[in-house]
């Protein structure tokens, strides 16, 4: 196998372990009566006695947006991961979309996960070999579904993607591949999407691009977004933040400044 054909086939097997969230948007009914997120009491530990989340508790209003931040090590991470179902507490309890997911086996996080979270990545995820619209499609397609044509097309040409689509990821700049990662995660209708540090491998305008999607499909579509970041600035665009640290919510912050973030950190320790 060539060096060309290795790394096509790792990207692609990166791509199919991204298909595990892909949505079934012909059977998943949402519940939209109560928060998209709820976390009561959630912990996880590590063996070596190691603590990364401490008994925290939030909930995440369905078409609000909201950041985690804090400092390495804080648990901000950990917490993305318990409360998309990508990992299971120790203890405590985790809702999606009004579905306790604490104690689910692997097989059913799984099944959850395909029919109502998105997830965007700091590393785009895009097939080289596939078009800008296969790789929207292909968790909807490997997964046997149909997508809605129409929804396709009102999401490409709100991120300004319409004569793009026939186009590799090669061909594209990193802020329009992850535009295109965005529709991918969207295309489905998830409940909720998780954003981890979306605009880390973007230059100042491409990641100024992005977050003004994030912040543009809150608050037109009512779209959920829950975003990890190191980026104050970044933080700044959502409309409340959670402050970490040693694995608890140390604060919780309505519409902060990123100046006032910044400060927060510091403050932490945060270089």
């Amino acid at each position: 196998m060539s060096a060309a054909s290795a790394r096509t086939r790792s990207t692609e097997t990166a791509a199919r372990s991204t298909v595990t969230t892909a949505h079934d948007t012909s059977t998943a009914t949402h519940d939209t009566a109560g928060p998209a997120i709820a976390l009561d009491r959630v912990s996880k530990d590590y063996p070596g006695g190691i603590r990364a989340l401490d008994e925290v508790s939030l909930t995440v209003e369905r078409g609000t947006f909201l950041a985690v931040m804090g400092p390495s090590g804080s648990g901000k991470s950990t917490l993305m991961h318990c409360a998309a179902g990508l990992d299971s507490p120790t203890s405590g309890s985790v809702r999606i979309d009004g579905h306790e997911i604490a104690g689910l086996n692997e097989t059913r996080r799984t099944e959850l996960r395909r029919e109502r979270v998105g997830f965007v990545f700091q590393a785009y995820n895009l097939i080289p070999s596939l078009s800008i619209q296969d790789n929207i499609t292909l968790p909807l397609r490997l997964a046997g579904r149909t997508p809605d044509h129409d929804w396709l097309r009102t999401l490409v040409e709100r991120v300004g993607l319409s004569d793009r689509l026939t186009h590799r990821p090669a061909e594209l700049s990193g802020g329009q591949q992850q535009r295109a990662a965005v529709v991918r995660a969207l295309v489905a209708r998830p409940a909720v999407v998780f954003a981890d540090e979306p605009t880390g491998a973007l230059d100042l305008r491409s990641a100024h691009e992005v977050l003004d999607l994030l912040r543009d499909l809150v608050n037109d579509l009512r779209q959920t977004v829950v975003m990890v970041t190191h980026d104050p600035a970044a933080a700044a665009r959502a409309h409340r933040v959670l402050v970490m640290a040693d694995g608890r919510v140390v604060e919780a912050l309505e519409a902060p400044t990123a100046p006032e973030l910044a400060r927060r950190l510091v403050a932490l320790g945060e270089v």
